[in-house]
């Protein structure tokens, strides 16, 4: 089995979805004897915006390419293969300005790519990234999970159910942490929580944190 663990926050240490992702990978290892990891940390090693010279994915084929244009497709080859062969994904997702970090759409912009993780259809578009189960450490500094104005304003988690579920993942996974821009004990209370779940997180189906989306 293979787990590909990627955090995106740019705040290193102080980082509470870094913290969360840590453990969520720890815990499949101990459950899951084997699982061999790949990491990448998005803050520090990020993919270069889409630009022209970036969408070699989507030209004919017998382009001829400038050697940018290689090198911009070589790092797209390899996020797209990395994360075609993983089994379980385990993404650390702050909220940034109601959203997800530039870092981590970057990362996404590089592997949706039709033919490889999509397709379109006379019935409209198909995921090909079936099979595998994606678990969200979802972090955030207000609370937007307990009202409808605050799930409104929020594009995070909604964003992820639907652009996973487009790529074909129907097993979408959140441990969620929220309020913890709220003072020390909302902090450590929404931490307790998220780690109360992903204790949970392989236990009988009934009790796993999980968000099946439509593929």
């Amino acid at each position: 089995m293979k787990l590909l663990h990627i955090d995106s926050s740019i705040l290193g240490g102080n980082s509470v979805s870094r913290q969360l992702t840590q453990r969520i990978a720890a815990q499949w290892r101990a459950t899951h004897p084997g699982t061999v990891v790949d990491y990448l940390d998005l803050a520090a090693d990020a993919p270069s915006h889409l630009s022209a010279d970036s969408l070699g994915f989507r030209a004919p084929a017998g382009t001829e390419f400038s050697d940018l244009q290689r090198r911009e497709n070589e790092v797209s080859e390899k996020l797209v293969s990395q994360f075609l062969a993983a089994d379980v994904v385990v993404v650390g997702a702050p909220l940034y300005n109601f959203s997800i970090p530039s870092q981590l759409k970057a990362w996404i912009d590089r592997v949706a790519q039709v033919g490889r993780t999509f397709k379109y259809t006379d019935k409209g578009p198909v995921g090909l990234a079936g099979g595998k189960t994606v678990i969200v450490a979802s972090t955030r500094g207000g609370v937007y999970s307990t009202s409808d104005a605050g799930n409104a304003m929020e594009h995070q988690e909604s964003y992820l159910k639907t652009v996973f579920g487009f790529l074909g993942v129907t097993d979408v996974r959140f441990v969620r942490a929220e309020g913890v821009a709220m003072g020390d004990a909302a902090r450590a209370q929404a931490i307790a929580t998220a780690e109360a779940e992903i204790l949970a997180l392989n236990s009988v189906a009934a009790n796993q944190p999980q968000v099946t989306v439509a593929a």
